[in-house]
């Protein structure tokens, strides 16, 4: 007889697979190639960003399809996910690796990518993408192209139930753009990252017009001039802690409350009774009334270098979130033209989709006039505000600070929109146009007649701006509720958002609205 094998004994057998394991993590862990590009690679980037020793990887072992060649085949397909913790509260996390493949995405990568966000939907937190990829991966075909349709239909399932951040670390070209295009918040680095469809040498080839990437695509071209991204960061460091600061504000999930800190304090700054000029053709900063209204003078500005005319912001009040809205004088008299009011009607729904309170500043001429505005479609787009501001149905309070007229004074969080409070200061100007216009229309005749039309136009001007151009025929309709002095702004707004903290605000039964897109 033949003598018979002796099997291993249960304890030897466990130790072999325990030290397999080790062997296939640390397989698993080492970057598959040198660093493309950027300051750090993908996991670094991940443990700057979230609290220390709080990640928790998944899909550590996914591999892309048997091709008969295992050196083809690294663990985790270039794109690192997992969760953790930002100040201690549950985010999901990931992280394309430009060491593998170029962070291109394959079948498998994609796959990671969608069970993640499928997690995150679960859980209910926030998700943030770190964005470094060559695009499709061209040899796996028509699967590449699959997954980015899937990721995009997550990013829209997840579209105001959850916050998802986008960061650009890098390229971020053609199918690929479009994912953090729908998410809510997109983060650039300064001459690092570049987002866009087609790319600078298939644009000369195709059209014949000669480009670089920074131009077409850039940080600071989409945070300038295309409004694709919504924050301009210096380097990778600064850009993770753009993310961590806008996170502070934000809920984990559109059933949560944003997260409450200690009130903080009224700052010392300019005084708010000498703070806008008498005459409406004088500019000012309406930063300054912002920065002495919030919690100690701090504002997250949004979108802060597109469409400079209007002022989108996320600040606290008594320690509590709002959504800040105001036009600002400084830039076109903060008339409203379709950049601000696109940038401002993606704010405003972001807002209402996450439970946080609206805050508008007014100070308007109204809706910007002019050929290109009109061909360019001012109707269609400028009713995007109007559209958002009508359908929120958080705490909205309006704060009429100057003038108000036309259209705007409508559009800018007026009663008549939905507004819960509405405020005004005594330099408030609410009316159809301002007096010099009114009075160029209403007595045009006269004018023409007149002995001395200057002195007449005056007199006319000066009537029509001591009754029309006040607050108070919009207080007698109570249009507004209160005519304030402007020191008491801070006080009179901390009252108005108790008051409607339980605020609550059933609409009809549909499937949803049809913003004019």
């Amino acid at each position: 007889m033949l003598p018979t094998a002796t099997a291993a004994p249960p304890a030897d057998r466990t130790a072999e697979r325990i030290a397999d394991l080790d062997r296939r993590t640390a397989r698993a862990l080492v970057p598959g190639a040198a660093r493309r590009r950027g300051a750090f690679g993908a996991r670094e980037r991940i443990e700057r960003l979230l609290d220390e020793d709080s990640f928790t990887e998944t899909g550590l072992f996914v591999r892309a399809r048997p091709t008969g060649d295992d050196a083809r085949r690294p663990y985790g397909d270039g794109v690192v996910t997992g969760y953790g913790t930002v100040d201690g509260r549950r985010v999901c996390v990931f992280a394309q690796d430009s060491a593998v493949f170029g962070g291109s995405m394959g079948e498998a990568f994609g796959e990671k990518t969608v069970a993640l966000m499928d997690l995150a939907l679960k859980t209910g937190c926030p998700v943030i993408g770190l964005n470094d990829s060559g695009g499709a991966r061209i040899q796996e075909g028509v699967a590449s192209l699959a997954l980015y349709a899937e990721l995009v239909r997550r990013n829209v399932q997840a579209s105001g139930v959850i916050p998802q951040i986008s960061v650009i670390l890098g390229p971020c070209a053609g199918g690929a753009a479009y994912s953090p295009a729908i998410t809510d918040f997109t983060v650039m680095v300064d001459r690092t990252s570049h987002m866009f469809v087609t790319g600078p040498d298939v644009i000369e080839t195709v059209t014949g017009e000669r480009t670089t990437a920074e131009e077409l695509g850039g940080a600071r071209a989409s945070n300038t001039v295309n409004g694709n991204a919504h924050f301009l960061a210096a380097d990778e460091e600064d850009a993770l802690d753009t993310v961590r600061d806008l996170l502070s504000y934000l809920p984990g999930n559109n059933l949560e409350r944003p997260p409450e800190y200690a009130p903080g304090t009224a700052p010392a700054g300019t005084p708010l009774d000498e703070v806008v000029p008498d005459r409406t053709d004088q500019a000012y900063d309406m930063r300054d009334i912002l920065c002495s209204v919030v919690d100690d003078g701090e504002l997250l500005p949004v979108h802060e270098l597109f469409a400079p005319n209007i002022v989108c912001a996320l600040g606290r009040i008594e320690g509590s979130t709002v959504g800040i809205v105001a036009n600002q004088p400084l830039h076109a008299a903060g008339v409203l033209d379709i950049d601000a009011s696109e940038k401002a009607a993606r704010f405003v729904r972001f807002c209402d989709a996450f439970g946080i309170p609206l805050l508008t500043f007014a100070d308007v001429p109204g809706y910007l006039s002019g050929v290109g505005q009109e061909r360019a479609g001012i109707i269609r787009r400028g009713a995007k505000l109007l559209y958002a501001y009508a359908e929120a149905t958080v705490p909205k309070v309006t704060v009429v600070v100057r003038k108000a007229y036309g259209g705007g004074y409508a559009v800018m969080g007026s009663k008549h929109l939905g507004a819960d409070v509405n405020l005004a200061w005594p330099t408030a100007r609410i009316a159809v146009m301002g007096a010099p216009g009114a009075v160029g229309v209403l007595h045009r005749r006269e004018l023409a007649a007149a002995d001395d039309p200057e002195a007449l136009r005056a007199r006319l001007v000066a009537a029509y701006e001591s009754t029309h151009g006040t607050p108070y025929p919009a207080a007698e309709r109570g249009y507004v509720d209160a005519v304030i002095a402007p020191r008491d702004t801070r006080a009179q707004l901390c009252r108005a958002l108790r008051a409607l903290r339980g605020k609550r605000a059933p609409l009809p039964e549909r499937r949803h609205g049809n913003i004019p897109l």
